[in-house]
């Protein structure tokens, strides 16, 4: 009796502990991801690249991603998802380390290209976990879990900037970093239940989504799009039009990344009520009103607010997108992916062009467009309930 009751209350303390393995790992790579960016400043200078140089060493990143399908195809036809998380997010942090060591711009530039890609095949892979459990529950959960990885982001880079100000060099950090982060991901993979069960694969280095899937890849690269564009330009708009202080201008994508953490939170709850396609549509619409409002706006403090309205609008689309396209399958997700993370690519230099030749009012403007465009094709898109 008192043997069985242990086995119970042991069983009930590993499913209690499994449930936050997936919020870990979602975590886990957003304080990856989050440190990297915190540190891009520090490894510009210990390498002493210039912004043109830089803006190249960035582009490597969304290279890498693009070119992530085929890895993430190989380790989910080979391994399944689970065991091509664990691999994925090792070789990340592995990058990640080499980033901080990086003597050189070929070599940083190297390192950046590979963690594009480790960074997409372990995303694709924990997403492909959330979404098989979401199929299995049928529970929503993405939204929560894509705002624990904003979360993540945050203090990343929060961590970034303390390590900075106490002169630690990137690639010390690093190294502080992977030590401890790779505990915490052997011991989520060790929790998760998730059957290794592989993939079945087209032999291609890139797949576009066809069919309704296409519209959702549509729907994530224009997403990327506007995301990339607004981290990148949001601030450079309030210095350059506002004439924003330095500590002004990066509280653009602050408030921008705080409402669409703040919003993903409850997510999953609003999907229930109200249903995917509603909200990544209206949302979508919030999002192009807070963008046109940014570009009227009569000083920087107002256009914050237009910027967190922005955030607000976007926050949904991604997690969404994400779940309708997984519960088509691992290879379904891992083509989507790719396809937003081409907008990534694209997005910044695109309105960097229509900044230099219009102004950045009208850029900023050109991603409220790109908004009105997200509305008309989430309302027209299947496969998002």
């Amino acid at each position: 009796m008192h043997t069985t009751v242990s086995a119970q209350r042991s069983s009930s303390s590993f499913a209690q502990t499994q449930q936050y393995a997936l919020p870990t790992l979602f975590a886990l790579f957003g304080l990856i991801m989050g440190s990297w960016a915190g540190r891009i400043p520090a490894l510009a200078e210990r390498v002493q690249v210039s912004h043109s140089a830089l803006s190249m060493v960035l582009l490597c990143g969304g290279l890498g991603a693009v070119l992530s399908y085929p890895v993430s195809s190989f380790l989910m036809g080979r391994f399944g998802a689970r065991k091509a998380m664990l691999i994925s997010g090792m070789a990340l942090l592995g990058v990640l380390v080499a980033i901080g060591m990086a003597p050189t711009v070929p070599r940083l530039m190297l390192a950046v290209l590979m963690l594009g890609i480790t960074a997409s095949t372990f995303d694709v892979a924990i997403n492909s976990a959330a979404t098989r459990r979401e199929k299995q529950t049928g529970k929503s959960e993405l939204s929560m879990l894509h705002g624990i990885g904003c979360a993540g982001g945050l203090a990343g880079a929060t961590l970034g900037s303390l390590m900075a100000s106490m002169k630690i060099a990137p690639g010390t950090h690093f190294l502080m970093l992977a030590g401890p982060l790779a505990v915490v991901l052997w011991f989520a993979f060790s929790m998760i239940q998730l059957e290794d069960s592989v993939e079945k694969v087209e032999k291609k280095s890139f797949s576009l989504p066809r069919g309704p899937l296409a519209l959702l890849g549509l729907l994530g690269f224009l997403g990327s799009m506007s995301e990339g564009s607004i981290a990148d330009w949001s601030g450079v708009f309030l210095k350059e039009h506002f004439g924003a202080s330095d500590g002004l201008a990066p509280l653009a994508l602050s408030a921008f990344s705080v409402m669409m953490l703040l919003s993903r939170l409850v997510g999953d709850k609003l999907k229930v009520r109200f249903g995917a396609q509603r909200l990544v549509t209206g949302g979508a619409l919030v999002s192009a009103a807070g963008l046109f409002f940014a570009v009227v706006a009569p000083n920087a403090y107002v256009a914050l607010g237009g910027f967190a309205v922005a955030g607000l609008g976007l926050s949904l689309l991604f997690p969404f997108v994400f779940s309708a396209a997984g519960s088509q399958g691992p290879m379904a997700l891992a083509a989507v992916a790719s396809m937003a993370y081409s907008g990534s690519l694209m997005g910044p230099p695109v309105i960097g062009a229509v900044a230099h030749f219009v102004g950045m009012q009208a850029a900023i403007g050109y991603v409220g467009g790109l908004s009105v465009v997200i509305a008309l094709v989430a309302s027209r898109t299947k496969l998002l309930k």
